[in-house]
């Protein structure tokens, strides 16, 4: 079901909002800052988003030059816009003063960062260090899990069905999982009205609606 890879994820996911001809640092802080602008926001404005800002020269020092009015003004439309241009610039001066300008190479520190959580850490260790820490969960992958009882008991929270998914699923399988399911959860496995009758796992799937 996954194997055309032509959900939103895969051709406006944050792996793809980046400038890959960028130096390292440049391209990793970008991965930073496509993460942080994806939460509760749709793929299709968030890299709407990070276009606009790239134009502009997409570096921490430009981020840090920028008047927040006129990074709220390119950001926007994305979710909860104003909260991000904060927690954009507060993490930005954070990197530059303590990181030289780089991002922390390990969850731990960026968790500690304002406005980065947990699966944002754990995809900014996949995709800017190629390095896998853990399962990165967002709601897709903590609803999918849920739904095909990929969990023992059901879990209140994405943080909860991280640990329970490391707890059995191979480690070489913990990059794999994130954008298989997210896609699967934009296209097939939807919030509301899932299209069972067009999935393949209807027949073994605990919550799959028969007709």
């Amino acid at each position: 079901m996954r194997s055309g890879r032509d959900a939103p994820v895969d051709e406006m996911g944050v792996h793809r909002c980046y400038d890959t001809s960028a130096p390292p640092e440049v391209m990793r802080y970008q991965v930073l800052l496509a993460l942080m602008l994806s939460s509760q926001t749709k793929d299709q404005v968030t890299s709407a988003a990070m276009l606009r800002l790239r134009r502009r020269g997409l570096t921490v020092d430009s981020v840090l030059q920028m008047d927040e009015e006129s990074l709220g003004h390119i950001i926007y439309p994305v979710g909860f816009w104003r909260n991000k241009v904060k927690y954009i610039k507060q993490t930005t001066a954070i990197l530059k003063q303590k990181y030289g300008g780089d991002i922390p190479s390990t969850v731990e520190e960026l968790v500690q960062l304002p406005g980065v959580g947990p699966k944002m850490a754990h995809l900014a260790m996949h995709i800017a260090w190629d390095s896998v820490a853990g399962i990165a969960v967002d709601t897709h992958v903590h609803r999918i899990s849920n739904r095909l009882q990929w969990v023992r008991k059901e879990t209140k929270s994405p943080e909860q069905t991280r640990v329970a998914l490391e707890e059995w699923l191979p480690r070489d399988l913990w990059k794999e999982i994130n954008w298989l399911l997210v896609g699967f959860g934009q296209q097939t496995c939807l919030p509301v009205n899932p299209r069972c009758s067009q999935c393949l796992n209807q027949d073994i799937c605990p919550a799959a609606k028969r007709l």
